[in-house]
C-alpha cells in the first residue's frame, strides 16, 4: 500500500520559513519522481516544485529563489524548504509521486498540510 504523509505545515509571518516533509512508504522511493503541489480555496491544484529520480529540481516561477526541493532516498522523504514566505503562499500543500521521471508527478498523493502566512 502506497502512503505519502506530509508534515511541517503551520502558521508563519511574512518573510518566515517552513520546511515541509513527505515520508513515502510502500514503494521503491528512488524510482519515483516526487513533487509538491498547492491548492488555494476554489482553485485547481498547482505544481510548486518537483524533483526527478536523479534529484534534478523543477520550480514554478512564483517560488524560484525562495523554495528548495530535495530528497533523501535513505529516509524515503522529500522536502520542501520554503523561505521568504508571502501571504499568497497560503494554501494546502500536497506531496505527490510517480514511478517515472516526470516534472509533474501525479500518480499518488498525500492528504495535504496547511500553510498559512499572515502578519
Amino acid at each position: 500500500q502506497v502512503q505519502l504523509v506530509e508534515s511541517g505545515g503551520g502558521s508563519v509571518q511574512p518573510g518566515g520559513s517552513l520546511r515541509l516533509s513527505c515520508v513515502v512508504s510502500g514503494v521503491t522511493f528512488e524510482n519515483y519522481a516526487m513533487g509538491w503541489y498547492r491548492q488555494f480555496p476554489e482553485k485547481e491544484r498547482e505544481l510548486v516544485a518537483s524533483i526527478s529520480m536523479s534529484a534534478y529540481p523543477y520550480y514554478t516561477d512564483s517560488v524560484k529563489g525562495r523554495f528548495s526541493i530535495s530528497r533523501d532516498n535513505d529516509k524515503n522523504t522529500v522536502y520542501l524548504q520554503m523561505s521568504s514566505l508571502k501571504p499568497e503562499d497560503t494554501a494546502v500543500y500536497y506531496c505527490a509521486g510517480t514511478p517515472k521521471n516526470t516534472y509533474q508527478p501525479r500518480d499518488y498523493w498525500g492528504r495535504g498540510t496547511q500553510v498559512t502566512v499572515s502578519p
